[in-house]
C-alpha cells in the first residue's frame, strides 16, 4: 500500500524571526512534505524588513523562496481552504514566528482568520500544534496565553537557539531552532549535531 504524503500547515505572523519560518518551509518541501502556507499582512512587512525582499509581487516572492515542492498558499479569509476543516487529513501545524497577538487569539479560541482557525482545528482534533513565539521580555499575559495553549495540547518552542553544538554562523543558530521544530513533527533532518553525536 502506498504511504500517505505527510501534510503540515505552516503559518507566519508579524513577529520578528521570519527566517525561521522560511527555513522550516524550505526544509519540509525538500523532504517531500505537502505544505499549506498562511501569512499575515504583518508577516509580509517583516519579510521586507528582515529578509530585504521585494514583496510587491507576493507570488514571485514566494516562488523565489520556494521554487519547488508541494506548496499550497491560502489567503487568511479563505475559510473554504481544506485546513479550515477538521475532516481534512493533516498531520499538524506550526506557527513560526508567532506574534503575541496571534498567540492570544489562539489561547482564547478567537478564530478571526484562517491562521487562527487552522490552529483551533489542530487543537480540537488532537493534532500537533507547535507555537514558536519570538518576543522578549514576556509579561504575565504572554506567559498565561502560552500556558493555556500548552494545556490545550499545543507545544511551545521559543526561538531560543542552543550553543552546545558550537554554532559558527547565523544559519547554524536558525537551523538549531528549526531542527527542534522538526523533531516535534517527527520529520528527519540533519540541521544540527545532537548532543552525544560525533
Amino acid at each position: 500500500m502506498k504511504q500517505r504524503q505527510p501534510i503540515y500547515t505552516v503559518g507566519m505572523t508579524g513577529a520578528s524571526g521570519s527566517i525561521y519560518g522560511v527555513r522550516l518551509v524550505q526544509t519540509l518541501l525538500k523532504q517531500g512534505v505537502k505544505v499549506h502556507f498562511l501569512m499575515s499582512g504583518a508577516a509580509w512587512q517583516v519579510f521586507e524588513q528582515e529578509l530585504e525582499l521585494d514583496v510587491t509581487d507576493k507570488e514571485a516572492c514566494l516562488h523565489h523562496l520556494f521554487p519547488e515542492g508541494d506548496l499550497h498558499v491560502h489567503g487568511l479569509q479563505n475559510f473554504s481552504a481544506p485546513v479550515a476543516s477538521g475532516s481534512y487529513r493533516n498531520d499538524g501545524m506550526v506557527i513560526v514566528p508567532c506574534s503575541m497577538g496571534t498567540l492570544s487569539k489562539i489561547a482564547n479560541g478567537n478564530s478571526g482568520s484562517l491562521l487562527e482557525r487552522s490552529a483551533d482545528v489542530a487543537l480540537k482534533e488532537g493534532r500537533k500544534l507547535v507555537i514558536v513565539p519570538r518576543e522578549t521580555p514576556l509579561h504575565a499575559i504572554h506567559l498565561g496565553n502560552m500556558k493555556a495553549v500548552a494545556e490545550a495540547g499545543g507545544v511551545i518552542i521559543p526561538a531560543m537557539p542552543g550553543f552546545y553544538h558550537r554554532p559558527k554562523t547565523l544559519d547554524d543558530l536558525v537551523d538549531f531552532v528549526v531542527g527542534k521544530i522538526l523533531d516535534r513533527l517527527d520529520v528527519e533532518h540533519q540541521l544540527f549535531t545532537r548532543w552525544g553525536d560525533d
